[in-house]
């Protein structure tokens, strides 16, 4: 540390001390005054995008978007004058401008929304999926948005008044911003309801309002998680006996950030799936995703309940579609090359993919997802019984999608080589997403020819779905995890590929003509629990043959069990 910047900090220290001390060349504020300055800061500096919008959708009023200026103005001076208070008032304000600009960057860049979801998934990220979003641009942003005015809040000496004139003043400050909040509400309150019922998406990008309370939401229920107590469900699952003579095995192949609007096999005016296309399988090209996020879509996809039903503590406190599978006595095995699978292989056998560090696909921390091919022809020599494996790609993760695939991949070019994406134009960033799409074709194409160089000892099936979508620029939006309630399909949207060998679809009497016809129908994350339990034959009053993708293909004559509901 440098002697001036030590003096700086030190001398920030004087709040903390009986006696202040320090330079007479340090400015002397009062504590309303440095609040004020602070509350007019963040709102100048740390929302740019709330502002924005706020005036795209309120610019036709323009009396009501005045008061609602004001409005918003004056309950973030309130809530700063709050912490105008000897001992809090330092700390708090550089709580609240390193959290308002931090949250600003994402949201500025990225038009990412920080509620709950996204900071459970900020926890929980590996280092090397968080360390692509630490660019070079993120740190000089935050030094210079966030340090450089944190350093002056504790270079500043602050003039406190005696504790009852200080309460006094402060509240003479609160209560009239807090009234000034209120008239602005009420005076235009028909105008900010409508507005409010379209667009959702303008009060959750102020800051540091929204992060801090999406942070504490998440930490109140992270503790609530503590006392989860999980219930066995399906507990009557059992297996049919299988008519090929052969064990069955179904690879569920689990995507990352791939949106259906990007697949060729989906009418996307690029060939991105030119070897999928050549394997003869069925595409659901309009399938709903349960969530926006890793963290909430995988356990929900996996979940007995819908995505109307699901919640992250039912996901918790349930056993998921790998438990019922065990209880059918099937294997089941989980190979990772993400992020973990977010509490769903609790309860099997596990491997994380880039713990191996195998020099031929991984680097850094990260792997490409040709890793989760590498094993899989020794594995499936040594399978004896009904297995399903579930290979959870790295897929399509931005923003460094460029490190997604191997330099042969680069088929749309110029793409993107960097993970900030202001450094790339719009058509550099889908040139990069594409080759991504282009690889995941690759990888899942080769799971099935190594499915078929193994026809004579197991019979098989492979089921392909994605987490999730990806935006890359429409609408303001990049990467993922918007609001379920108001999320652009980009980011909803998602591709389901089914393939089965022939002794497969022989055994299960699953008639191809017919997937043909079904995959052009609707279909979403919901389908997947039932879809696996009745590719693997099993029965459970779980089971809701509606939601199955391939029960109205199947010839139910071979005894497949009525629906039950999935409570």
């Amino acid at each position: 540390m440098t002697p001036a910047l030590r003096q700086v900090v030190e001398s920030g220290l004087d709040d903390f001390d009986e006696t202040p001390r320090g330079s007479g060349l340090r400015p002397c504020l009062g504590s309303v005054t440095l609040s004020i300055l602070t509350a007019v800061y963040i709102l100048a500096v740390a929302n740019q995008t709330f502002w924005t919008r706020a005036y795209t959708h309120l610019s036709a009023y323009p009396f009501p978007f005045a008061a609602f200026v004001i409005g918003i103005s004056a309950v973030t001076i309130a809530a700063m004058t709050a912490f105008s208070v000897k001992y809090l008032i330092k700390p708090a304000l550089i709580f609240f401008v390193l959290v308002s600009v931090t949250s600003a960057w994402f949201t500025d860049e990225y038009g990412i929304i920080v509620d709950r979801e996204m900071v459970r998934n900020a926890v929980v990220a590996s280092g090397p999926a968080a360390a692509h979003i630490i660019t070079p641009a993120f740190v000089w942003h935050i030094f210079v948005t966030g340090i450089l005015p944190s350093l002056f809040i504790l270079w500043v000496r602050v003039e406190h008044r005696p504790f009852a004139e200080k309460f006094a003043w402060n509240m003479a400050i609160i209560l009239p911003c807090v009234a000034v909040f209120a008239a602005a509400g009420l005076g235009f309150s028909q105008t900010y309801a409508a507005v409010g019922r379209l667009h959702r998406d303008v009060m959750l990008t102020l800051n540091p309002f929204i992060p801090i309370g999406s942070a504490a939401r998440y930490l109140f229920s992270s503790e609530d998680d503590r006392s989860v107590m999980r219930y066995a469900l399906g507990m009557d699952a059992h297996q049919r006996a299988s008519n090929s003579g052969k064990p069955r095995v179904t690879i569920l192949v689990i995507g990352e950030s791939a949106r259906a609007q990007n697949f060729s096999l989906g009418g996307y005016s690029r060939e991105t799936n030119p070897e999928m296309k050549e394997r003869g399988i069925a595409y659901y090209a309009s399938a709903a995703s349960c969530g926006t996020t890793t963290g909430v879509s995988l356990p929900c996809m996996f979940s007995a309940y819908p995505r109307q039903q699901f919640t992250h503590r039912k996901g918790l406190e349930t056993d998921n579609l790998a438990d019922v599978l065990g209880h059918a006595n099937v294997k089941v095995e989980w190979w990772d090359n993400n992020t973990g699978s977010y509490g769903v292989a609790n309860r099997i056998a596990y491997r994380f993919l880039p713990d191996a560090a195998d020099s031929r696909f991984c680097s850094d921390g990260e792997c490409l997802d040709t890793a989760l091919l590498d094993k899989l022809d020794s594995w499936l020599s040594r399978v004896k019984g009904d297995t399903v494996l579930v290979l959870h790609q790295n897929g399509s993760h931005g923003p460094a999608y460029y490190q997604r695939y191997p330099d042969n991949f680069r088929r749309f070019i110029p793409d993107c080589r960097t993970a900030e994406f202001g450094a790339c134009t719009q058509e550099e960033i889908v040139n990069a997403y594409d080759n991504t799409i282009l690889f995941t074709d690759h990888v899942l194409a080769k799971v099935i020819d190594t499915l078929q160089r193994h026809g004579d000892s197991v019979s098989a099936a492979m089921l392909y779905v994605s987490d999730h979508g990806e935006s890359l620029g429409e609408n303001g939006f990049y990467l993922h995890g918007a609001p379920y309630l108001f999320a652009p399909s980009q980011q909803t949207q998602v591709p389901i590929i089914a393939w089965f060998a022939p002794d497969f679809s022989a055994a299960s009497k699953i008639d191809s003509g017919c997937l043909a016809r079904k995959s052009a129908e609707p279909a979403s994350h919901d389908n997947i629990f039932h879809s696996v339990l009745g590719l693997m034959d099993i029965a459970t009053d779980l089971y809701d043959a509606r939601l199955d993708l391939f029960s109205a293909c199947r010839d139910t004559s071979a005894g497949t069990k009525k629906a039950a509901g999935n409570g």
